[in-house]
């Protein structure tokens, strides 16, 4: 595959590996940043910060999915994130990706700036793979056992890795035949979408399985609650180093992207990784 992926409005450049996408949730109730950047103008300020740090895609998100959460109209999720992908558009030259589930919001934000698409469901909907077809940009498919309402209530897998690694791939070959090309395609495991700890660990322990289906693999393990299980560190915002270990073990297992809160410390996890594993082989 093309170690660089362009598409009418962006590009990401794989040359050198794995690369850092910044989360940016304009919510009143996100699991770690729930409020802090719903005033779009702090949203705006801290999309730029991420930037600078070297996000090199930023990830704007106006419903939260923490286990529990219920879903936010179209409507309010429109207005807490167009005018933030509007501002930034214009001042960043990274991709910005929507984070939704919904074509109408998906719409929106890619008519004010957007040019990637995160779909927690994976287009289960048809009209979100319409969007991207139209706009000729690139999809995240994620894996979720049920809803964000009901994921964690006792998920249960005969194999947990083989069975997210075939919905996966069944999703992209989905997403190939509707008109969106392979290289833009990327496959989200769902950490803790869905997983217990046990699950969690799984995925990323054979994490190698899912990059090796040919698909660019993007992981989110920032802030988890596994990693408090792990640690005993009940507040998200100090499982950085629970994230870093977590960051080093996917860009080892051959991920392209990891999608962060803490940008500048993951950067640096990253590079070293990267230095680590040697030169990449495109």
């Amino acid at each position: 595959m093309n170690p660089v992926v362009q598409w009418p409005r962006g590009r990401l450049d794989f040359t050198g590996g794995c690369l850092v996408m910044g989360i940016l949730n304009v919510t009143p109730d996100s699991f770690s940043d729930g409020g802090q950047f719903l005033d779009p103008r702090a949203a705006v300020e801290h999309g730029l910060q991420l930037v600078a740090q070297g996000a090199a895609m930023i990830d704007v998100g106006g419903e939260s999915t923490r286990p529990g959460s219920k879903p936010v109209p179209p409507a309010e999720q429109i207005r807490r994130t167009v005018p933030v992908i509007g501002a930034l558009a214009e001042r960043i030259d990274v991709p910005i990706s929507i984070d939704t589930a919904n074509f109408e919001v998906a719409r929106a934000a890619v008519l004010a700036g957007a040019s990637i698409l995160n779909d927690i469901t994976a287009l289960s909907d048809a009209r979100m793979a319409e969007v991207a077809v139209q706009q000729q940009i690139p999809v995240i498919l994620m894996h979720m056992q049920g809803t964000p309402a009901t994921m964690q209530a006792e998920p249960r897998y005969d194999d947990v890795v083989a069975e997210v690694r075939d919905f996966l791939v069944a999703q992209a070959e989905k997403a190939v035949r509707l008109g969106i090309p392979p290289e833009r395609i990327f496959l989200d495991p769902g950490i803790g979408f869905g997983k217990t700890l046990e699950h969690n660990l799984l995925l990323l322990r054979n994490l190698d399985k899912l990059a090796a289906t040919g698909y660019r693999v993007l992981v989110g393990p920032s802030r988890k609650g596994f990693l408090g299980k792990i640690t005993g560190r009940d507040k998200p915002t100090d499982r950085v180093f629970g994230t870093a270990a977590a960051v080093a073990r996917c860009v080892a297992a051959g991920a392209s992207i990891v999608r962060v809160h803490d940008v500048a410390e993951m950067v640096d996890v990253v590079k070293v990784s990267r230095a680590i594993a040697g030169p990449v082989v495109a």
